[in-house]
């Protein structure tokens, strides 16, 4: 079965035509990550990140990126597909680009956020394309996470029975 167009996929180029047209002052906020399984914890982070500017852009870690994340042999359970077009049901992510590396920072670098946003496992010390952003005069945050919440937790219960 073929999903239906899913207009908020877009390749890195194509994105970048649609940024050129941002009214002057569009803040964008970046947030990345696999989202094999969607749970509450990346609903409230992603409308949380959302707040914070006047759209979001996700980046969407390819399959090949999520094996080379080594978050098990059979990860991603979703295709990058299906998780696109998951992700792309909700009213809070605007723009989604996939990317292929073991990091979003290519795509962060030419995307140059304004604010660019990890949850809270992630200290901004840590968080991929910290300095360019901040470089640039944006802001980084590291958002607080939905206690209980994980993919791997989730992965683990499930194999447990």
């Amino acid at each position: 079965m073929t999903l239906p167009a899913n207009d908020k996929l877009m390749s890195i180029r194509t994105f970048l035509k649609r940024k050129a047209d941002f009214m002057p002052g569009h803040k964008m906020v970046f947030t990345n990550g696999c989202f094999d399984v969607l749970h509450a914890g990346h609903i409230d982070l992603l409308t949380r990140a959302r707040a914070l500017g006047d759209s979001l852009i996700l980046g969407l870690n390819s399959d090949e990126s999520v094996k080379m994340l080594r978050k098990g042999d059979d990860r991603p359970l979703n295709t990058q597909e299906d998780r696109a077009f998951v992700l792309a049901g909700l009213a809070c992510v605007d723009h989604i680009v996939i990317f292929h590396e073991s990091t979003p920072l290519e795509l962060i670098k030419a995307c140059r956020p304004q604010v660019l946003v990890k949850g809270g496992d992630w200290t901004v010390d840590k968080i991929v394309g910290a300095d360019i952003v901040e470089k640039a005069r944006g802001e980084v945050l590291s958002l607080p996470l939905l206690e209980g919440y994980s993919t791997t937790g989730f992965v683990e219960k499930i194999r447990k029975g």
